[in-house]
């Protein structure tokens, strides 16, 4: 795990030849650019308004369930055609979907009153039809209603009221406003609902026809992608007198091959190491294996480019701490057949870090699982093969709290252990090894008074006031130059034992692990026992009954896993973790590269 070390190169030439120059850079997609001129304004222009309607066009055909063969030949092919075809059939079927979802809602509302016409004017002596849909606690309001009234349907809180009279009833006359009906009946809705399905299903089919120049129009769009990123490019170098420069940030291992490049090209090239007033893009580099956490890292903070990299460590906590609020081996199986499964589709680049990830959480997750005992809820029992295995009970309150305290210690002192090494040129770095020795120091003691252990009474002791002193005399920079700078630093110091209460808090906060496990536990034990008892007191259907009960219930819970897993998982790293150990915030390496269609 490493922050990748950084080479400032410049690059000078011949202004004739810069276009050809930016051109084969970006072939070799290596370098970060850094602008010499102002970033230009993103004027809205016809390429980029062509390229925005592709990119829509785009991502609808590519959400098109079934696609057909792909052209490659582009004979034929008129991509402004095409896009606005496309874009044309996105906004009539949208338009068709409104006009049928408001249409259902409609046939819905009107069901309970049946399919009638209403009758012609003159035909009833100027009498009219009123509808009202009252709550049937109001009904006996009615009894007193001078109209003349019929309810033709009913259900368990409603009654669907109909008055006849030649003006509408006052506001007052009846418990609830009128119901507008409409005037068209419920047997024509339906036939208009059918024709606007059968005008979508004929929509979907000339969508589903022009899924086949998916392929051209994606090479179409990352071939504008790449004209775009070259036009600004040459924007933000520096011309002047028939000369340009450009400026850029590389790997330091590939600068050998840029030295003989620029003199293949006749360029005069400046290798510096970064200064004290440049900021560096931070790219993170890792083992293909473990790669997964880079990702998770740049999900929430990229560090900064003078920091650490903290992927190998998040990448194994995520893991761990997922497998503690999962908890269950059965549940982990499961999610190892998933995995299985889509093995193959994940083949990507970002696909292969994600299902070693997956493969990493799902792992420690079967192991801990089976060290605890639990499959789809059930306890092997005494006696079993897989009871030898069972070293943690989740119903052991006191056993599972020191164990989770216990890894919320070992957490922090971790970070703090990591800020140390990157400040071990310092003397700062004793003031991290200061809260290690606090966050140990209260563990020790805990355990002293649930133990009643005198050796751990001691070393807490010991440890507490020795980072408390570590703390006091090193959390201050502050040069002494004279008796008061040291009264300032002693005073920095003390003010820095504030930071107390939130080691305090964080330390807790790893108590959701065990929480989360035993909820996920106990849910699935309580939709095993009503499921056994639906089988035992229901003979015959209970089987079913009791069979939808294992499933429905254990597919809730498997989510809710999944959830907490993932929200908590990672918030005991970003948030807790990251507050020990990473402070300033970066930026991403990205690379000057030509976009290829996957």
């Amino acid at each position: 795990m490493a922050i990748v070390k950084l080479k400032k190169l410049t690059f000078c030439g011949v202004l004739k030849d810069k276009n050809r120059v930016l051109e084969q850079l970006q072939s070799q997609g290596d370098l970060h650019l850094i602008p010499l001129n102002p970033l230009p304004l993103k004027l809205e222009n016809k390429d980029e308004k062509q390229a925005a309607l592709l990119l829509q066009a785009l991502r609808y055909l590519n959400d098109c369930p079934r696609k057909r063969h792909q052209v490659t030949n582009d004979k034929h092919f008129n991509i402004d055609h095409v896009v606005e075809q496309v874009l044309k059939l996105k906004s009539k079927a949208r338009e068709l979907r409104d006009r049928l979802d408001a249409l259902q809602k409609r046939i819905q509302e009107l069901k309970p009153w049946g399919d009638f016409t209403l009758p012609e004017n003159g035909l009833m002596s100027c009498q009219c039809f009123w509808f009202y849909i009252i709550p049937k606690r109001l009904m006996a309001k009615l009894k007193d209603c001078d109209y003349v009234w019929q309810t033709v349907y009913q259900n368990n809180l409603f009654s669907y009221v109909v008055v006849i009279s030649e003006q509408e009833p006052p506001e007052n006359a009846l418990p609830v406003p009128r119901t507008h009906t409409g005037s068209l009946p419920l047997s024509t809705l339906q036939d208009q609902a059918g024709e606007l399905e059968m005008a979508l299903e004929d929509l979907q089919a000339q969508r589903e026809s022009y899924t086949r120049w998916i392929s051209l129009l994606t090479l179409h769009f990352t071939e504008s992608q790449n004209h775009d990123e070259l036009r600004q490019a040459q924007a933000i170098t520096r011309d002047e007198l028939g000369v340009f420069a450009l400026q850029a940030w590389l790997p330091e291992k590939q600068v050998a091959r840029y030295l003989q490049f620029a003199d293949e090209q006749g360029l005069a090239l400046l290798v510096e190491e970064p200064s004290e007033s440049d900021t560096p893009p931070t790219l993170l580099e890792n083992p293909a294996p473990f790669a997964g956490g880079e990702d998770l890292v740049n999900f929430y903070q990229t560090p900064d480019y003078q920091g650490w990299d903290p992927s190998l460590i998040v990448f194994f906590s995520f893991s761990l701490f997922f497998a503690i609020i999962l908890s269950d081996a059965g549940y982990a199986g499961v999610f190892a057949l998933i995995l299985a499964w889509k093995w193959r589709s994940l083949n990507s680049k970002k696909g292969r870090r994600l299902r070693m990830l997956a493969a990493s959480t799902i792992g420690l997750s079967v192991v801990w699982g089976v060290l605890c005992g639990s499959y789809f809820g059930y306890d092997p029992g005494s006696g079993n093969v897989l009871s030898r295995f069972k070293l943690f009970d989740l119903n052991d309150f006191d056993g599972m709290m020191h164990l989770t305290i216990a890894i919320g210690v070992l957490h922090i002192a971790l970070a703090n252990g990591v800020k140390a090494w990157q400040r071990r040129r310092s003397t700062l770095a004793l003031a991290p090894i200061g809260w290690i020795g606090l966050v140990s120091g209260g563990f020790c003691l805990w355990l002293a008074q649930t133990q009643q252990s005198q050796s751990y009474l001691v070393a807490g002791k010991g440890l507490l006031i020795s980072g408390a002193v570590l703390l006091i005399l090193f959390s201050s920079d502050r040069r002494i130059r004279r008796w008061s700078d040291g009264f300032w630093r002693l005073l920095d110091g003390c003010k820095s034992l504030i930071g107390i209460t939130q080691l305090f808090g964080d330390v807790l906060s790893y108590m959701r692990l065990f929480a989360l496990g035993l909820a996920s536990a106990s849910l699935a034990l309580t939709f095993n026992h009503l499921a056994e008892q639906v089988l035992r007191d229901m003979p015959g259907p209970g089987l079913l009954f009791s069979i939808l009960i294992l499933l429905l219930g254990h597919s809730l819970n498997l989510l809710l896993c999944i959830l907490s897993g993932l929200v908590h998982g990672l918030r005991l790293n970003f948030i807790e973790f990251y507050n020990w150990s990473v402070s300033d915030e970066g930026y991403p390496f990205k690379a000057f590269s030509k976009k290829g269609v996957n």
